[in-house]
């Protein structure tokens, strides 16, 4: 596996000592691999551009670009980079599940954010963090400094999952909050009431802002591969279940399947941007993502 591709894996970021330095590893191994996007050749600089696209005007063409790349690009004003973003985290107990040796889904969705706020960042668009469980633990606002970027990697380095959740509570305190469109990144495993959440969601499209719903899982949660009698523990209540998996995988991965499309079907029908991820997933995909969205945003 090439280097670039191998700082993509959740268990190769593990293993870097402090948040700053999993963010830089995953977000520089997912530069060096941009040669294999429309960015081709770019390396950091392909931060100051974008694709061309009708209407745009001519005289803005970035010629040198096109002689590298033999693609059209516009040469970006910092004014046109200010994108505000707020990543919304999860951290509620269900998000502490993790099977075998993996990183649970908050490990995972923290070492995300960290990477995405700091490709954010190096593009000149100021990001926020907000963390909840059954309410808002944490709110930062969007900036696009480094001392800020800081911050927001101190408290995901901190970031422990909490008891019970109260998604849809949760996000629409935040929506009400939100002063200014933008693009909002909601990391969570959705293991809440489907209608609420999505009502939720809803909330922040009607305040004008671009919407990324990033859905975090373990792949035992998907695919109840146990192959004996198992003790089940709900990390929200402590509740305690002894059961027998194999005689009811089929209809729970059944009942997954439905619960996954439903959140899916719902993000199309309301222009969101939904995608599905789980622990052994490497970041390029979700950080591609946001780029593909931050395009769309101009």
């Amino acid at each position: 596996m090439e280097a670039s591709l191998t700082y993509l894996q959740p268990d190769v970021a593990a293993q870097v000592a402090t948040m700053e330095l999993r963010a830089r590893l995953v977000v520089e191994g997912f530069m060096t691999g941009l040669h294999k996007s429309p960015y081709h050749g770019f390396s950091v600089e392909f931060t100051e551009h974008r694709p061309y696209t009708p209407g745009d005007e001519p005289k803005r063409i970035d010629w040198k670009a096109y002689g590298k790349t033999e693609r059209f690009y516009i040469k970006q004003f910092e004014e046109e980079t200010n994108l505000r973003t707020h990543i919304i985290l999860d951290a509620s107990g269900s998000m502490g599940f993790s099977s075998g040796k993996r990183l649970t889904k908050l490990q995972y969705a923290s070492y995300l954010a960290a990477a995405l706020g700091y490709l954010m960042v190096e593009q000149r668009d100021a990001v926020g963090l907000t963390i909840f469980d059954e309410s808002v633990r944490t709110a930062i606002t969007p900036r696009a400094t480094r001392t800020h970027l800081k911050q927001i990697w101190k408290e995901l380095e901190h970031a422990a999952p909490g008891r019970k959740t109260r998604t849809a509570g949760a996000l629409h305190q935040v929506a009400d909050a939100l002063t200014r469109r933008g693009l909002v990144i909601i990391l969570s495993d959705l293991l809440d009431r489907p209608d609420e959440v999505i009502t939720a969601f809803k909330h922040f499209r009607h305040k004008g802002n671009e919407v990324i719903v990033m859905q975090v899982l373990d792949p035992l949660e998907r695919s109840f591969a146990f192959d004996s009698d198992a003790v089940f523990r709900d990390l929200e209540t402590r509740e305690e279940l002894m059961s027998q998996p194999w005689h009811i995988r089929e209809s729970y991965q059944g009942a997954m399947r439905e619960f996954i499309g439903r959140y899916e079907q719902e993000c199309r029908d309301n222009a969101i941007d939904f995608v599905l991820l789980d622990t052994a997933t490497p970041f390029d995909r979700a950080l591609m993502e946001y780029l593909h969205r931050r395009s769309r945003w101009h």
